[in-house]
């Protein structure tokens, strides 16, 4: 009887699984089934299968890959940029950040890494106008414009970003022997000698982790980009891109749905490559913690 009842529940668990993975990925679906059809059959029968073709994709990519409106080679460079820049500045900034604040254990210390938690949960649109405003302000303060530039946003998302990426170093470093930076100490190592040559390393697992949830963020993000580089600006992210190349092809629906699978692509290829390393540094960080 107990058998059966495990059993059971172990079959009541995988429909729902299989019911939530469906419920997911079945806009992915669509997206996919639909780049591969003209815009004739994705309008007469969005769902079907039947006018599906993999000659049909490869003409639709290909007229989006070469349209000057899209321009994807030119936002796809941007976009490789400011995640590739944003992501190395996290990873380097919130390991120190977080190694600071877990081995000095002071009341100023408390205070930082209790805001670092509080502006988690403060939403985006709290901030974004005053955001816009601030940075509009300090770059004209600096000489240096922070909105439609690169640095600009890099310097959002480095903010937007660190919260997540210190807490979560923070509980793998407080599982790190502090005898480890004693022996180091005594071998003559300065501390930022101690932290790049003992404790960055120790790290990997578990910054290879935040680095791919910070960077499917970054990568898929269009409310911060929109607002901070514009529409019309010269500097674009692959999600601007795809909303700009929807204006300009409303009825268009087979090379809309085209960019948008261009855009998808890179990061879900990267997912499926490195979910291993991300469940791994997750397990490491929990039991570290």
């Amino acid at each position: 009887m107990h058998t059966k009842e495990k059993t059971s529940s172990v079959v009541i668990k995988l429909v729902i699984a299989i019911v939530i993975a469906i419920y997911v990925l079945f806009p992915f679906f669509l997206v996919v089934i639909n780049s591969m059809k003209p815009t004739e059959a994705i309008t007469s029968n969005p769902i079907g299968l039947n006018d599906a073709s993999f000659g049909q994709l490869i003409q639709n990519l290909n007229d989006v890959i070469n349209n000057t409106h899209f321009m994807f080679w030119h936002a796809f460079g941007y976009s490789v940029i400011i995640t590739v820049v944003s992501l190395v500045l996290l990873a380097v900034f919130g390991a120190m950040a977080a190694w600071v604040i877990c081995r000095n254990k002071t009341k100023w210390s408390t205070v930082i890494y209790f805001t670092f938690i509080a502006s988690m949960i403060i939403p985006f649109q709290v901030v974004m106008l005053p955001l816009i405003s601030t940075f509009r302000d300090t770059g004209k303060f600096i000489g240096i414009p922070l909105l439609q530039s690169v640095p600009g946003i890099v310097f959002a998302y480095l903010g937007f970003g660190g919260a997540m990426t210190v807490f979560i170093l923070n509980g793998f470093i407080k599982g790190i022997p502090y005898e480890l930076e004693e022996a180091a100490s005594i071998d003559g190592c300065r501390p930022e000698q101690t932290f790049f040559r003992v404790i960055f390393p120790l790290l990997t697992p578990v910054i290879t982790t935040v680095t791919i949830l910070n960077g499917m963020w970054i990568w898929n993000d269009y409310l911060l980009p929109s607002m901070m580089l514009g529409q019309n600006g010269l500097v674009k992210t692959l999600p601007v891109a795809v909303q700009a190349f929807v204006g300009s092809y409303v009825k268009q629906w087979n090379l809309i749905l085209a960019a948008a699978l261009l855009a998808i692509v890179p990061i879900v290829i990267l997912f499926l490559i490195a979910q291993k390393q991300i469940m791994n540094g997750m397990i490491e960080g929990a039991v570290k913690g």
